[in-house]
């Protein structure tokens, strides 16, 4: 067992140092036969272990390759897509079905003739999926533009006129060619504190929602059967306390798996991408709120019995360490109803942080929690007599998780709300839903409002009284929100201030631009340094910053009469008017939306890809003035950053 914790968490360690994973390296190049043929050839060189899939589409298979070839007038295609070698062929468990993949390099070949000159290039775009034994990494494509040997191309292929709409800042030449405001910047200490990493915040989610799960109905009364079992199996209190722990342990590494078949399934690509994507929101917000309403007593989800029946029967069946690993996977079967709704918020919380390492870590301070109070009970048996018994209070743990699982779902819904701006969920429709919730929350915990399946509340409880109490004093720290008060305490979770229609307060808004060129123009106008400040909709952490630090007047007041406040939000699914083509990694990228083109900038001109990230920059040239800074709600150090960017531009004025 120490040897499979030291495998999985050396796998952790490994997962979370990794950089970004391209295991294949595709290229393009077109080469006559004679004067009137020729041939396209497109090649993908593979790393060892992975492979692409077939060309053919399988029905709930895999995502195939697909290259498309467009050529201009006078070019004319002949016969099929031909690969250098065929496809091999099995069956992947993963889809259920035959597959068709390579694993090693492979070129396709595409022949076509000659029928006229030729004063446009031929457009290559590559689409695929590369995955391993363990993982699948998301789709990801290449596109190449391929002249005639001795042609001349004066214009643009009428089918690839998307690709060459080239913004003003972009040459389809070369990145050396960029407006000098988006040069790298150097002698740049890209600074990232260690508070931004979201680790030891994942660790104690997971362990809290570890803590709730063993209040619940489906997983409280296992906890007396379950030691009991163990105390009466053991031929001694020895024997019965190490297989207690070993099931303990069992338990923790069944989650860990799922933890880390997540981060797998993902690699090393950034969930924050994910998390602001609006069917990924929807599809967590509306299983939120259906979590919400089984909790509530509606209805029950549980996994299929003949599952928890097959595990058990596997339990019986086997002896030693893996009949006690069953066993563990059955007490997980058997918990799903009320242990899923808090491992899919979890998960989804490890999601939004963007951390590839974060569902592994998360999953592992879950199953910590549940797993402490069997190896404790199972060490000290006569605590077992002081348990509380199973009751009606183990209903209304669920139940009020209902609540907050409903709470935690219109987060999910803003973010989509905020990245797509359809304007449906601003801050005070927000915070009235929320402060209805709470209120609700409250009076149920004093015994106004009951549900089906609740016993009546005769008297209450002391731990039931202070809760009502925190939920209704919540709610009246939510109300003044309505009117623009800046709520920090939960300014992470609320849309921001921007979107309130009706506000009271003065302070927590600024004059900022949300383009990179504009702002820069103005600061050269108005000879001022700028502060650049690279965020997100679904980021957390900005929204924490914003609440912190940008709304105490001394740094607004900073920032108000010193600076040019250009904010870009990395994830904003706005399209371009046009897209644009840039040159990346010696690749040339098409960024369709407003995000993918502040996100190129971040990366290309700082070398950076996390939010939040913060720069000072001289208006006049985009050169750097100060290290950047990331997530610190340390003001003092902040104000410190603010006056060493003054200071340096004042030298350069």
């Amino acid at each position: 067992m120490k040897r499979v914790f030291t495998l999985i968490f050396s796998l952790i360690g490994i997962l979370a140092s990794a950089q970004i994973v391209e295991p294949i390296s595709w290229s393009s190049s077109v080469e006559m036969k004679d004067q009137d043929s020729g041939v396209v050839i497109v090649s993908a060189k593979i790393e060892s272990g992975w492979h692409i899939y077939g060309i053919e589409p399988v029905e709930d298979g895999p995502i195939p390759t697909q290259i498309n070839i467009s050529l201009p007038d006078g070019l004319t295609l002949q016969g099929g897509l031909t690969p250098s070698v065929a496809a091999e062929q099995g069956y992947d468990a993963s889809f259920g079905c035959e597959i068709s993949f390579w694993s090693k390099n492979v070129s396709f070949s595409q022949a076509f003739v000659k029928e006229a000159e030729v004063n446009a290039p031929i457009i290559v775009n590559v689409r695929y999926q590369a995955c391993d034994d363990m993982r699948c990494l998301p789709p990801s494509g290449d596109e190449f533009m391929l002249n005639l040997p001795g042609a001349v191309t004066t214009q643009v292929a009428e089918s690839s006129n998307d690709a060459q709409n080239i913004l003003n800042i972009v040459s389809s030449k070369s990145n050396n060619e960029l407006n000098p405001l988006w040069h790298p910047v150097t002698s740049v200490n890209n600074n990232e504190s260690i508070t931004s990493s979201p680790w030891w915040k994942l660790f104690i989610w997971g362990f809290g929602g570890g803590l709730i799960a063993l209040l619940t109905p489906c997983v409280w009364p296992l906890i007396p059967m379950t030691v009991s079992f163990f105390l009466k199996k053991g031929k001694s209190r020895r024997e019965s306390i190490r297989d207690a722990m070993i099931y303990g342990s069992s338990i923790v590494v069944i989650y860990l798996v799922l933890g880390l078949a997540i981060t797998m399934i993902f690699g090393a690509s950034k969930l924050n991408e994910l998390s602001t994507n609006a069917v990924f929101n929807i599809i967590f917000f509306l299983l939120l709120v259906v979590f919400a309403i089984s909790f509530f007593g509606a209805f029950d989800i549980k996994l299929p019995s003949k599952w928890s029946n097959s595990a058990d029967n596997k339990a019986e069946r086997a002896t030693g360490l893996i009949s006690i690993f069953f066993m563990a996977f059955t007490l997980a079967l058997v918990s799903f109803s009320c242990t899923g709704p808090i491992i899919g918020t979890l998960l989804v919380e490890a999601a939004s942080t963007g951390d590839i390492a974060g569902p592994a870590i998360g999953m592992t301070g879950f199953a910590l929690a549940l797993a402490l109070p069997f190896t404790l009970f199972a060490i000290f048996p006569s605590w077992l007599k002081e348990m509380p018994k199973s009751g009606g209070w183990l209903n209304s743990v669920k139940v009020v998780l209902g609540f907050i699982e409903l709470a935690l779902s219109l987060k999910f819904l803003s973010v989509a709300d905020l990245a797509y701006g359809w304007g449906l969920l601003d801050r005070e429709v927000f915070l009235a839903l929320w402060i209805v919730i709470f209120l609700l929350l409250g009076l149920y915990l004093l015994g106004k409002i009951r549900f089906a399946h609740d016993e009546p509340v005769e008297h209450l409880s002391v731990p039931r009284f202070f809760l009502s109490i925190a939920s209704l004093s919540f709610m009246v720290y939510l109300i003044p929100g309505l009117w623009g008060a800046p709520l920090k305490g939960v300014s992470a979770f609320v849309p921001p201030l921007y979107t309130q229609d009706f506000s009271l307060y003065a302070g927590g808004e600024f004059e900022e631009f949300s383009d990179y060129e504009t702002g820069m123009k103005y600061a050269e106008e108005n000879n001022r340094p700028v502060l650049i400040d690279f965020s997100g909709y679904g980021c957390v952490n900005c929204r924490k910053m914003e609440g912190a630090v940008f709304d105490t007047e001394v740094v607004r007041n900073l920032i108000e009469k010193n600076f040019v406040l250009i904010k870009l939000m990395v994830d904003d699914k706005h399209d371009l008017k046009e897209p644009m083509t840039v040159i990346e990694n010696g690749k040339q990228k098409k960024l369709h939306t407003v995000g993918d083109k502040w996100s190129f900038l971040q990366r290309y001109k700082f070398g950076a890809n996390t939010q939040p990230y913060y720069m000072i920059l001289d208006g006049k040239t985009g050169d750097a003035l100060t290290d950047s800074r990331s997530y610190n709600e340390n003001i003092t150090e902040f104000v410190e950053w603010l006056g060493e960017g003054i200071e340096n531009y004042k030298k350069i004025e």
